[in-house]
């Protein structure tokens, strides 16, 4: 198979951008062919030799990295403390970059990962976190108080230009390189989105390597959509602009298997879902409802989810209950709280101080509450 000029070239120094701290050839090898489909192992060591060290340097034996990143490489790739971490039953939470902190995680420990992230990008930038904290506004839409309920704030994600989509689409291809090599053969994640973006989502962690196994749909009334169009609502008093939204979609996705499912389900202990009982299995449609005041006064997050629809999620992620779960975006702990509930191992990470400060006081809390089922 041929390739256009400087493909390989290109396909690798974008991978070890992504990969500041360095990869192994195997690793390279793998991103390459991700991008490109097969390529020979002979071009990638080629091109890796013949450009050393004025291109790349070799950090140790089969091990490189692009010459600019050389002071970021941290030895091994182990759980180091290098991040401030706190120990909280069976999870741990980090205050750090979770793409740094992906970066020197060890290849292959993780068995899932389940996650709300910023999929704005923007509205958890430092400038809409302070307005959202000083109840100004910015891209965060306050929903309007009526039947006697004020409404938590809501990311407008219309406001989004391609630019802003672009953006979106390489912070995902970037963070799926990063969990792929951390993650064990079929191993589960999912990711909470919404029905503006969940394409975006899916396809660039599909180009990272991933198999895109579905949605699930988390069944509950959101603010979103539902409104007549703006300045006009009194001409136009019949008409909703979008519809009003009654679903949450979370992609679902699933690192490469390792031979059949029942293989890799007896070495790696992953590549399905936990049934609920042994005559009904893990569905794709999960009845839930907002996240009940109680909830919201123990970790006030703007993206806080319920511990009922968490719980039944987490407890699906690892089929055999044996396993790491881990949310990179943590915000305040309820995918952490949620292990905790059900008895799993997990760790968070978390960029902003804040959050990872209430995250630590409220997960013990909201693993110790009771909780409905809606399911």
């Amino acid at each position: 198979m041929s390739f256009p000029p400087g493909a390989i070239r290109d396909a690798i120094i974008e991978y070890l951008t992504v990969v500041a701290s360095g990869a192994t050839t195997e690793e390279i090898m793998g991103a390459v062919r991700v991008r490109l489909g097969e390529v020979p192992s002979s071009s990638i060591r080629s091109y890796l030799n013949l450009n050393t060290p004025t291109r790349f340097e070799r950090l140790c034996r089969g091990r490189y990295c692009l010459r600019e990143h050389v002071g970021e490489y941290k030895g091994e790739f182990v759980d180091r403390p290098i991040f401030p971490s706190e120990t909280l039953g069976g999870a741990r939470a980090f205050n750090a970059d979770c793409f740094e902190w992906l970066a020197v995680q060890a290849e292959r420990s993780i068995h899932a990962i389940v996650t709300d992230p910023p999929y704005g990008l923007v509205e958890y930038t430092e400038k809409e976190t302070i307005k959202l904290r000083n109840g100004k506004g910015g891209i965060w839409r306050i929903p309007p108080a009526f039947d006697g309920h004020q409404r938590a704030p809501l990311p407008r994600f219309t406001v989004l230009d391609e630019a802003d989509k672009v953006r979106l689409y390489k912070f995902f291809m970037k963070f799926g390189v990063l969990a792929k090599r951390i993650l064990v053969p079929g191993g589960n994640v999912v990711i909470a989105s919404n029905p503006l973006l969940s394409h975006i989502v899916s396809s660039a962690m599909v180009e990272a390597g991933f198999e895109l196994r579905g949605y699930l749909a988390r069944q509950v009334m959101t603010m979103r959509g539902g409104d007549r169009p703006k300045n006009a609502h009194e001409e136009f008093s019949d008409v909703s602009v979008m519809p009003r939204s009654q679903w949450e979609p979370w992609v679902v996705l699933r690192a490469p298997l390792e031979g059949r499912v029942q293989d890799n389900l007896r070495k790696w202990r992953t590549g399905g879902f936990r049934r609920i009982s042994a005559d009904r299995p893990f569905g794709d449609l999960i009845r839930s409802h907002p996240t009940p005041s109680s909830e919201k006064k123990i970790a006030p997050h703007p993206s806080l989810k319920p511990q009922s629809f968490m719980r039944h999620l987490v407890r699906a992620v690892l089929p055999l209950g044996d396993g790491i779960i881990v949310d990179p975006f943590m915000g305040a702990g309820s995918t952490l709280a949620a292990a905790n509930a059900v008895g799993y191992r997990s760790i968070g990470v978390e960029l902003d101080e804040i959050f990872f400060d209430m995250a630590k006081s409220a997960i013990p809390l909201l693993a110790n509450l009771k909780v409905r089922n809606d399911d």
